[in-house]
């Protein structure tokens, strides 16, 4: 709606200074030509906004100018509540402040919206980390926070999976990104991505370092994940899965292509996969309620798997030597 991209130029204009019309269209994906209409509307009602020329042009507000904006939607009370996740916050030592802002937002809010706001955290809780992911200390993540937050040069002593396996790196941090109860730090010069729990010991230099303008955090993550998974699952197996198993619970990943299941009702996917030892892992799980058709040495190591469990639970129990075709019996002289 009109009043809303009105109230969403303000709002910009406010927080990042001048803005040429070209970059206002593209942040409300509106042409520049309705920009110009919207900045009509909003001198004509009196707000203080200005047009520069030239190279460096742009629209700007009136030094000094500030509004007052109380129009809160219910939809977006309720996503200021179910955004603030108090586990993250407190990590990074934010956890008071971000009690201290949402009650004062609370308390600003018409009655109205403050109830939808207090049924969005009674009934909604985010909780990143898996069910049987054990939580990583890192010790030092309110150490590289300041550091990302004051462009300051960190030198850490930092523990990777390849040797030599402690070394000694020099950061220019630029984010931090939680991904599954798990803290990275995104750090130039590269960036490069390390986990800040690998971290053993940090020196802040008290250097300073510029932070690239056009550096985007969100987008390098998106970037990096997806070059991650490529690295990663390098090779693809063939499995058919019984009817009640879904992709998702198939792989760790959820991804794969699969054919209409058959008359049986069994489906064949063609999945991603780390490695043989890595799938032969993850398949195994499923027990009968899969079977791996491809590539022939996964296959092969599972029957291994499976005829060595046929023969072990032939055995009699307790007794790893014992003849699975005449067990010896339990108890007697």
């Amino acid at each position: 709606m009109k009043s809303s991209r009105l109230v969403s130029i303000l709002l910009l204009l406010q927080t990042r200074g001048r803005m040429t019309a070209a970059q206002l269209a593209a942040e409300l994906e509106v042409s520049v030509r309705t920009v110009y209409r919207d900045v009509e509307a909003l001198g004509a009602a009196g707000v203080p906004l200005y047009g520069d020329a030239g190279h460096a042009g742009g629209y700007r507000l009136l030094d000094g100018y500030r509004t007052r904006l109380t129009g809160l939607t219910t939809e977006e009370a309720e996503a200021l509540f179910l955004a603030g996740v108090p586990g993250p916050a407190a990590q990074l030592g934010l956890g008071a402040v971000l009690a201290a802002a949402q009650l004062k937002v609370r308390a600003a809010l018409p009655a109205e919206l403050r109830e939808h706001a207090d049924r969005i955290s009674g009934r909604f809780h985010l909780d990143a980390p898996g069910w049987y992911a054990q939580a990583e200390e890192a010790p030092y993540l309110s150490a590289v926070a300041d550091a990302v937050w004051n462009n300051r040069v960190l030198d850490i002593a930092y523990r990777r999976w390849r040797t030599p396996t402690d070394v000694d790196r020099r950061l220019e941090p630029y984010g931090l990104v939680l991904k599954a109860g798990r803290w990275y730090v995104v750090a130039g010069p590269g960036p490069r991505t390390f986990r800040v729990d690998q971290i053993l010991g940090l020196t802040a230099s008290g250097e300073r370092f510029v932070r690239p303008e056009d550096f985007d955090l969100s987008a390098y993550w998106t970037a990096y994940q997806r070059d991650f998974h490529e690295r990663l699952y390098t090779a693809e197996a063939v499995v058919r899965l019984a009817p009640d198993v879904s992709l998702a619970r198939a792989t760790p990943m959820g991804e794969g292509t699969g054919k209409a299941a058959g008359a049986d009702g069994w489906t064949v996917v063609t999945v991603p996969i780390e490695s043989v030892e890595r799938a032969h892992d993850e398949f195994l799980r499923l027990g009968a309620d899969a079977e791996v058709l491809g590539p022939p040495e996964l296959r092969a190591r599972l029957a291994r798997t499976v005829t060595a469990l046929a023969e072990r639970y032939r055995a009699t129990p307790g007794d790893p030597h014992g003849d699975p075709g005449n067990p010896r019996p339990v108890g007697g002289n």
